[in-house]
């Protein structure tokens, strides 16, 4: 989890700067954030000290019922809190004693004319994606028919040649060799390319391409929730592979569990036909339909029918 400096989160949600403090370093970890109305009352019994302030109208109308020596109370009372920044919503009139308490504690406010439960929702899914944490893995990210697939597998295994037959069938890359997995809300993946990698695919014996440009727009996209993970290994005699598809194996990454698939890899095998499948059968378990487990109960039964005949006779 990286800072975010005053500059960042002042250029990207287009704030504007009333006072800055002297640490141009923001040491917010937290997406949560906080409006501090018990607090500019009197109550810091629970005060999250790690969380952006937002001032709205509420809070504002209530201290500019004070008198002035009173306001000043309160609002220094405030600023004598450590919290990261305070943003005004409403481009509302920034208060003679909240510029002192500012200069006075060198806490940084900032100010948006937008209302106040926007920039909430705004301020909340941009600290979201900034402080989410990350993990770049090697592999392939694709979506087909919809399902964000990372394709991982030791070097050589194919996964770049198995990406790109995929593109041309119609599906979209995400990216290639290296991809750059964000947990957002704690229980999504977000996978995209690091900006460099965006849209390319290196293949052994052609080198780089630049998918955009031979297939058009609709072969990428930036980034795709990541649903399952297909590992690609070379064939190994004598090793046990699934057959029916009963067993459920899953992957972790970061801190999420999602479904995963190992599809051994040998010559004669259509690996994007494989995982077209895949994803189509992915997709059907979310609805609620289990091909393998519905084969295996009607195994089950018509085993019971044949045993039930064979004891009346």
């Amino acid at each position: 989890m990286s800072n975010l400096s005053v500059q960042e989160i002042t250029s990207d949600l287009d704030l504007e700067v009333i006072y800055q403090c002297s640490n141009p370093i923001l040491d917010i970890t937290n997406s949560d954030i906080n409006r501090p109305g018990l607090q500019l009352y009197g109550f810091y019994e629970y005060f999250d000290q790690d969380r952006v302030q937002i001032i709205g109208k509420v809070e504002w109308s209530y201290l500019a019922s004070l008198s002035k020596e009173d306001r000043r109370e309160k609002i220094d009372a405030f600023f004598s809190h450590y919290f990261p920044c305070l943003i005004l919503a409403w481009d509302l009139e920034v208060f003679d004693e909240l510029l002192e308490g500012a200069r006075k504690y060198d806490r940084t406010v900032l100010r948006t004319p937008i209302h106040t439960t926007k920039i909430m929702n705004k301020i909340i899914s941009y600290l979201d994606n900034k402080l989410a944490p990350t993990i770049r893995i090697h592999g392939a990210l694709v979506e087909v028919y919809g399902i964000g697939i990372f394709i991982s597998g030791t070097s050589g295994v194919g996964k770049s040649e198995t990406a790109l037959e995929l593109v041309n069938r119609g599906h979209r890359l995400i990216a290639d060799d290296l991809v750059e997995i964000k947990q957002i809300e704690g229980i999504k993946l977000v996978g995209s390319a690091p900006e460099i990698l965006r849209h390319y695919i290196e293949i052994r014996g052609i080198g780089i391409l630049d998918v955009k440009s031979l297939y058009g727009v609709g072969a990428i996209k930036n980034n795709v929730t990541i649903n399952m993970v297909i590992e690609l290994e070379k064939w190994l005699e004598g090793k046990y592979y699934d057959r029916l598809g009963i067993e459920n194996e899953f992957t972790k990454i970061i801190d999420v569990s999602i479904p995963k698939v190992t599809i051994p890899v040998m010559p004669g095998r259509n690996l994007s036909i494989i995982i077209e499948t895949a994803a189509r059968n992915h997709r059907e378990k979310i609805m609620g339909y289990n091909a393998a487990k519905e084969f295996v109960d009607k195994v089950y039964k018509n085993t019971n029918k044949n045993t039930d005949s064979k004891e009346e006779e």
